[in-house]
């Protein structure tokens, strides 16, 4: 068997210990989750973003805000298309101050009313947008730590099988060390793409969350001018 073969890939990890192909396969587990997540979360994002600049296009287009309103709840009770973030939360405003309009409560109480209901439609939102972050951002942080451990244990077993050998050389020492430093470069490949995608995640939902604050507001300053 040539030095070649002897250091091949598959060659170095079935020859790992038992450890280091357990660290392996978590890694590769893991690091599989995490693609499956950042795909997810790139066409939620993509979605959610498509449909805040159509809403907010039909908002600012000076149109009907009841015929805006029943247009957002026709659709999705029908179940026609989806409705996205920043029109749930529109709808949960709206809906509280159509309620409060036949109540004798003062204005300032309505306006509370529905600023906190799209308040909390905005946080289950965020809630939605944020989900699974933390998972890329604990295999972004921990992985290199677990494929160091396999790389440290990979290489503790090859300098102790160097005690039952007269002679050491590089030769009979390489082949553990490569195994071991295999899990390393797995950790590795794991945790880059998982920080690189909650970093850009992170910027585009908290500019998401800006838009739909600013919206809040807005919208919020509105329904206090029609109180009046």
């Amino acid at each position: 068997m040539t030095v070649t073969q002897d250091l091949s890939f598959l060659h170095l990890i079935t020859n790992a210990s038992v450890l280091v192909q357990l660290v392996m396969a978590l890694l590769v587990g893991v690091s599989v989750m995490s693609w499956t997540y950042i795909f997810r979360k790139m066409f939620a994002i993509k979605n959610a973003r498509m449909q805040t600049e159509e809403f907010e296009r039909a908002f600012w287009s000076g149109g009907d805000l009841n015929a805006l309103y029943q247009d957002a709840t026709s659709n999705r009770r029908k179940g026609n298309r989806s409705t996205g973030a920043l029109e749930r939360i529109f709808e949960a405003g709206m809906s509280e101050f159509n309620k409060s309009r036949s109540s004798q409560d003062p204005s300032s109480v309505r306006l509370d009313g529905a600023r906190r209901a799209m308040r909390a439609a905005y946080q289950r939102e965020m809630d939605g947008l944020e989900s699974h972050l933390a998972f890329l951002a604990s295999v972004g942080s921990v992985s290199p730590y677990v494929g160091l451990f396999g790389t440290v244990w990979g290489i503790m077993n090859s300098f102790r099988g160097l005690a039952n050998v007269q002679q050491a050389t590089l030769a009979a020492v390489a082949p553990g060390i490569a195994e071991a430093l295999i899990a390393t470069a797995i950790g590795l490949f794991a945790a880059i793409p998982a920080v690189v995608a909650y970093n850009r995640y992170s910027h585009d939902i908290d500019r998401l969350a800006m838009r739909f604050e600013s919206f809040v507001e807005e919208f919020s300053n509105i329904l206090q001018r029609q109180t009046r």
